[in-house]
């Protein structure tokens, strides 16, 4: 099991350090904090501006970001807030092998980290929401489901609207 510590790295009560006992920071964590990222780099924002609007330093930002320190609720709350999203988003495309983890799983079962994203990935998901029609991006995001599941050998059926 995890154990927490009380971190005051950036002098804010209730910081806390979501390594488990063997060091690495928790997969939950880390993806959280990838969401943080993209939402924050689609948005065109530094990591200093996002610190100044949450009154953090852009340190503290970037822990968040690599998932070190974990974001407790009311962080999350100013991190919705400042970038327009709702709790969910920063689950959603949680690897399913994260999901089926639970809190007792060893360190070692956990997936390894995602490639990181470069220009090209952030420039298709900076033009996926500038389209503005929710339907026309609900299809455009079908499509590129269907294309990496055939491209995988898998087949993929559109989903429902």
């Amino acid at each position: 099991m995890s154990v927490l510590k009380l971190r005051s790295d950036n002098g804010q009560a209730g910081e806390t350090d979501s390594r488990s006992s063997d060091g690495r920071p928790s997969q939950i964590d880390i993806h959280v904090g990838k969401r943080v990222k993209l939402r924050r780099m689609v948005l065109g924002m530094s990591q200093e501006e996002l610190g100044k609007a949450l009154g953090v330093t852009f340190q503290q930002v970037q822990k968040y970001e690599r998932g070190v320190n974990r974001i407790g609720a009311s962080r999350l709350y100013d991190l919705m807030r400042v970038l327009g999203v709702g709790a969910g988003f920063f689950y959603e495309a949680m690897p399913a092998e994260v999901l089926a983890m639970t809190a007792t799983a060893p360190a070692e079962q956990l997936p390894l980290e995602a490639p990181s994203m470069g220009g090209e990935t952030n420039e298709l998901i900076r033009a996926y929401y500038a389209i503005a029609d929710k339907r026309v991006r609900s299809h455009v995001y079908s499509l590129a489901k269907i294309i990496a599941q055939n491209a995988e050998g898998g087949k993929a059926q559109p989903e429902e609207e």
